[in-house]
C-alpha cells in the first residue's frame, strides 16, 4: 500500500494547479478567481520544488505550468462557453504528447519496481493514448453536449479512466514483478 500512496502522491503534487482548479469551479467560485489561485499553485511549486529544494522539475510540472498560464488567460479572456468547453481538448494534446516521452513515469515508481521498469515505461505509452483518445471524446462532447451534460460527463470519465488505468497499471506491475522474482527465485520487494 505504501507504494500506492508513492506512486499517487507523486501525481498529486504534478497536477495539484488542475486540481485546485477543478475544486474551486466545482465550488462555483468565480473563473478568474480559479484561473489566478491555479497559476499561483503552480508557480508555487516550481519556486519551491526548482529554487528553494533544488530538486529537478519533471516535464509533467512543466506542461501543467505552460497549460494553466496559456490556457487560464485564454479562458478569462474569451469567457466563451464554447471555447472553454473545447480547451480540454488541446489540454490533454497537449499532456500526451509530454507522455510520449520515454521514461517519463520513472518518477513516480519506488525503489522496489526498479525490475519491472521496461512495463512502467509501456504503461507510459498507455498513459499517452488514454490522453489522446480523452482529447477525442472531449472535443465530440464538446460539439453534441450542452455545457451542463458535457461537464458531468467529461468530469466522470476523467476521474473513472484515470483512476481504472491507474489500478490496472499497479496490478499488472506488481504481478509481472512476483512473477519475475519468482521465476528468479529471489524474495519480491514489499516495501
Amino acid at each position: 500500500m505504501g507504494n500506492l500512496i508513492f506512486a499517487g502522491r507523486a501525481l498529486v503534487a504534478d497536477l495539484l494547479p488542475t486540481i485546485v482548479f477543478a475544486i474551486l469551479i466545482a465550488l462555483h467560485v468565480d473563473v478568474r478567481i480559479a484561473t489566478g489561485t491555479s497559476v499561483a499553485v503552480s508557480v508555487a511549486q516550481i519556486v519551491l520544488q526548482g529554487l528553494v529544494w533544488r530538486r529537478p522539475i519533471a516535464p509533467l510540472q512543466w506542461a501543467s505550468l505552460g497549460l494553466v498560464l496559456v490556457f487560464g488567460a485564454a479562458g478569462i479572456l474569451t469567457n466563451d462557453a464554447r471555447f472553454l468547453m473545447a480547451k480540454p481538448t488541446l489540454i490533454y494534446v497537449i499532456v500526451g504528447v509530454v507522455m510520449l516521452k520515454r521514461g517519463w513515469m520513472n518518477r513516480y515508481l519506488p525503489a522496489r519496481a526498479a525490475p519491472v521498469a521496461d512495463i512502467a515505461t509501456t504503461f507510459g505509452f498507455v498513459w499517452a493514448g488514454l490522453m489522446f483518445g480523452s482529447a477525442a471524446l472531449n472535443i465530440v462532447l464538446a460539439l453534441l453536449l450542452e455545457p451542463k451534460a458535457w461537464a458531468a460527463a467529461m468530469s466522470a470519465w476523467g476521474l473513472v479512466s484515470k483512476i481504472a488505468l491507474f489500478l490496472i497499471q499497479y496490478g499488472w506491475m506488481t504481478a509481472v514483478g512476483r512473477r519475475r522474482a519468482a521465476a528468479a527465485g529471489v524474495a519480491f520487494p514489499t516495501t
